[in-house]
């Protein structure tokens, strides 16, 4: 079993990484906080990884990849997504149901 210590000091020392990047911003896209971004999600991931490798046991967080986020001001919210049909399950088909199977 190894020892996920070294991975939780890595994901300690990037959320201080991430705090002064952030505290030090220059403007909305400001390379330095972005990287600190992306090496504190690296850091959580290698650390959740350690982990559970070690224990079993998983954090109850994930990382949130921007391009799946959903932008609270857009004004198209009430349109139909024809992917989220392709996702979701309904039921039985009328093929899978037969009515002389539920008599039984």
């Amino acid at each position: 079993m190894s020892d996920p210590r070294p991975a939780l000091n890595q994901l300690i020392a990037a959320f201080e990484r991430h705090l002064e990047a952030s505290a030090q911003r220059r403007g909305e896209d400001d390379p330095t906080v972005v990287a600190a971004y992306e090496d504190l999600a690296d850091a959580f991931e290698a650390y959740d990884d350690a982990l559970h490798d070690a224990t079993g046991e998983m954090t109850p967080l994930v990382v949130v990849d921007e391009q799946f986020m959903v932008d609270d001001d857009d004004e198209d919210d009430d349109d139909y997504d024809d992917d989220e049909d392709e996702q979701s399950y309904s039921g039985l088909d009328d093929e899978e149901y037969d009515a002389d199977d539920s008599r039984r």
